[in-house]
């Protein structure tokens, strides 16, 4: 991870050099000094590729600043001719009123392939996206070379022929070397105007603004999606959506899911629900003329109000996860017609906190997503035993118990580390550091120590080769390939209607892969999990033991049955913080020195010391609810029975609206 401070470093020094070089290059130009003169063009365009391949942000602060590459080119160019003229006899300079012309000519091509490529793009942006439907009707094409797009790059490589031939011509004194240089830009930028007005023609353009829209309005008329799950948010924010894939694609009904940003349809895994987004309000208002019934939502985001206006949709809160902060009993909550939860504790939470949702409203439904986790099957058996340590990140409102990462992480892990019996896997929530860089660096300690440890060890690895076939396999029906250049109307058209069975192979494949990833890793091995596979609850079956924060991991984690512990860095007592957390009511509760490592070990090894076991089975029923029925059958029928309650509250709206209608049919105007 670079440090801001070298960062600012790094910039300060490629605009030094950029202004260097171009000082020389004028100096250069007006004695005149032909070495200097190459010397310092060189230099120009060197950090012009240094930019657009690692300082893009830096191209952006020169843009703000009326120094964009259109003007650094121009200058670059009319500098060369400079110098070729304070060079060259009175009586020879209109030899070069030809190449000032055609470098002229040049820019205007450059200016009008940027105005067609806008022009383009303005077509491309539809105001439908999807994935996994049929949008052939909407004339989808290939996008044009991502060159064509960017203005910099374009101009640098539609430009470089121009000038490296008048830097030859410098170097020579021969005028022919620069011709044919700008002859080269000129074919160069003809060609890619060409290619932008021709997609511009109406037979190849996409469908237009109200095609589209007509094609969506069909596609619902069609398709009656009955229940959608609604989702709006950053990049990092994804998971929120994606852990309720699965539980969605099982409902009885024909779900749906709806976005809001273009950038979230490719973050969204892999799944066969039909995906909209729908970034324009007047747009997802259509959704009431459409048979949806209900939307969920697993996390509030400011667009959220934006949906919740649409009367004949019941809207219903399922959150991504349930814990003991503030987060998991939202006053927000209270905008939703019901609020679904996963057992007991959750509904107390609500009431206790007084946040204006009532207690009809909130329904149980389990987790649905905690199916694939396997129960508790007794201590560990082989030479290791095997520990989950995934801390939370440190949230918004700076509460120092929010994540253990800073104060406890490093005590935490060198105690488990200290015993030769303990496999680690560190799990760090995604957004650690976001918030908080003490966060991130404490993170980036902790993988150290890992890694000190790892090389203490050593044992015969075995070998991949599964593993590297698995993970082709997987990645071939998860993973969407995409030329680098392709935008959202390419991807929409080759992501349409999916493979019959791709949902079970996906299953299947993914199953295949976990098992061929643990068999490939030795035994003896500590592991940093930060990549999006092994999944967190694929860890869940690995571990022994859990060691977390106040989160949603705790109560996730007790579906397995297996001892936890909670760290405690709130700087509350232990009674007052299992008192404040229900979740740690079952829990070995860890102080910030980590001394009760040790002694939480023993008690996996030895069951016949876990004297938490009784509590942990009551603390999951009150957390998660009963065991039967499953909680895919609660979350179904909690959707069915939402969907009858938007239904009845449809029909009475609309024979009042016909009623209506027919009454003003009645009414004439006076006179």
């Amino acid at each position: 991870m670079r440090l801001p401070g070298r960062q600012t470093a790094t910039r300060v020094l490629v605009a030094a050099v950029l202004a260097a070089a171009v000082v020389a290059q004028a100096v250069a130009a007006l004695r005149p000094h032909i070495p200097l003169l190459l010397a310092a063009t060189a230099a120009s365009l060197a950090v012009e590729g240094v930019l657009h391949r690692w300082q893009r942000g830096m191209v952006s602060l020169f843009a703000k600043s009326h120094a964009d590459i259109t003007v650094r080119h121009v200058l670059r160019d009319l500098l060369l001719v400079l110098g070729l003229l304070r060079l060259t006899p009175e009586d020879e300079e209109t030899a070069y009123t030809v190449l000032v012309a055609g470098l002229l000519a040049f820019y205007a091509l450059h200016c009008a392939i940027q105005t067609a490529s806008v022009l383009v793009r303005r077509t491309r942006t539809l105001p439908v996206v999807a994935r996994n439907i049929d949008a052939s009707a909407l004339r989808l094409t290939p996008a044009p070379p991502a060159l064509l797009r960017r203005p910099g790059p374009r101009l640098l490589v539609h430009g470089l022929p121009a000038t490296a031939g008048l830097l030859v011509t410098a170097a020579t004194g021969e005028p022919r070397c620069a011709a044919f240089g700008i002859a080269m830009s000129l074919g160069l930028a003809l060609m890619g105007l060409y290619d932008l007005l021709v997609r511009l023609l109406p037979s190849r353009r996409p469908a237009g603004e109200q095609e589209v829209l007509d094609w969506f309005d069909a596609w619902l008329a069609e398709y009656r999606p009955t229940v959608g799950l609604y989702f709006s948010g950053g990049a990092s924010s994804a998971y929120q959506a994606n852990m309720w894939l699965e539980p969605l694609a099982r409902l009885d009904g024909r779900p749906v899911i709806i976005l809001r940003e273009r950038f979230m349809l490719q973050k969204i895994a892999a799944t066969d629900v039909p995906i909209v987004c729908l970034p324009k309000v007047s747009t997802l208002l259509r959704l009431e003329q459409s048979g949806l019934q209900v939307l969920i939502h697993p996390s509030n985001s400011g667009k959220t109000s934006q949906v919740l206006r649409i009367p004949t949709i019941k809207h219903t809160f399922v959150n991504h996860g349930e814990s003991d902060k503030l987060s998991s009993c939202n006053p927000y909550a209270k905008a939703y017609d019901e609020v679904w939860v996963a057992g007991p504790a959750a509904r107390e939470r609500y009431a206790a906190a007084e946040v204006g949702v009532e207690d009809k409203d909130v329904v149980e439904i389990g987790r649905p997503q905690l199916d694939a986790v396997r129960p508790y099957e007794g201590p560990p058996t082989g030479t290791y035993t095997t520990v989950l340590y995934a801390p939370t990140w440190e949230g918004w409102d700076g509460n120092p118990g929010n994540t253990s990462v800073i104060e406890a992480g490093e005590n935490i892990v060198r105690a488990l580390l200290a015993d030769p019996g303990v496999r680690l896997l560190y799990k760090p929530h995604p957004l650690t550091g976001s918030v908080d860089a003490r966060a991130g660096a404490a993170d980036l300690r902790i993988r150290e120590l890992v890694r000190a440890a790892n090389r203490e060890r050593s044992g015969e690895r075995p070998a991949d080769g599964e593993l590297s076939c698995r993970t082709r396999e997987l990645d071939r029906l998860t993973i969407a390939s995409f030329r680098a250049a392709a935008d959202s109307v390419e991807r929409m058209l080759l992501q349409s209607t999916p493979e019959p069975g791709r949902a079970e192979a996906v299953a299947r494949a993914t199953a295949a892969w976990e098992r061929a990833y643990w068999a490939s890793l030795p035994e003896w091995e500590h592991q940093v999990v930060t990549d999006a596979r092994p999944a967190l609850y694929a860890c869940f079956n690995r571990a022994d033991l859990l060691i977390s924060d106040v989160s949603s991991v705790v109560s996730d984690f007790l579906v397995s049955g297996k001892p936890y512990a909670v760290a405690n860095t709130s700087g509350l007592s232990e009674a007052a913080f299992r008192a404040a957390f229900p979740t740690a009511g079952a829990a070995t509760v860890l102080t910030p020195d980590a001394v009760g490592v040790r002694g939480l070990l023993d008690t996996v090894r030895k069951p016949e010391l876990d004297e938490l076991a009784g509590a942990r089975a009551e603390l999951k029923r009150r957390l998660l609810g009963a065991d039967e029925p499953s909680s895919q059958e609660r979350f179904d029928r909690a959707v069915q029975a939402l969907c009858a309650v938007a239904r009845k509250r449809r029909l009475p709206g609309q024979r009042r609206d016909e009623e209506t209608v027919a009454v003003s049919g009645t009414l004439t105007l006076p006179g």
